[in-house]
């Protein structure tokens, strides 16, 4: 038998109730892409650990970054810190309470995505015309 009390209590909210929102999806993005970055580092050990091994370990980690797999890795791995770093600084400036009306946080959440994009393919222009197109 079912207290009487606990059958009125309402259910604890949770994702089937909510109908999804941008600043939804953009928490979770901003936690998907703090989780993917430990990857992304590991990566970046891996490089600096092969460097101080010599050049035969640093031949076979360069060779994996630059297969196809590599350079989509290290692609995402860029568009995870720069929006993980837009989605930082935009809860910085909620931090000192501005910018929490709901047409600013809409603002924020579509320059966080555009932004992040446009700096992540930027970057990738400049690095390959540094490198001289490789």
């Amino acid at each position: 038998m079912t207290n009487k009390l606990e059958a009125e209590r309402p259910l604890s909210p949770h994702l089937q109730i909510y109908r999804p929102m941008l600043t939804m999806m953009m928490s979770i993005a901003h936690r998907i892409t703090g989780a993917s970055l430990a990857i992304g580092f590991a990566l970046l050990a891996w490089w600096l650990v092969a460097v101080s091994m010599g050049p035969e370990h640093y031949e076979c980690v360069q060779s994996f970054f630059g297969s196809f797999i590599g350079r989509a890795l290290l692609f995402a791995f860029t568009w995870a810190l720069i929006h993980h770093m837009l989605g930082g600084i935009r809860h910085l400036i909620w931090d000192t309470g501005t910018g929490l009306d709901k047409g600013t946080i809409e603002v924020f959440a579509w320059a966080t995505i555009i932004g992040s994009i446009l700096l992540t393919v930027l970057v990738w222009v400049i690095g390959y015309h540094r490198m001289g197109g490789l």
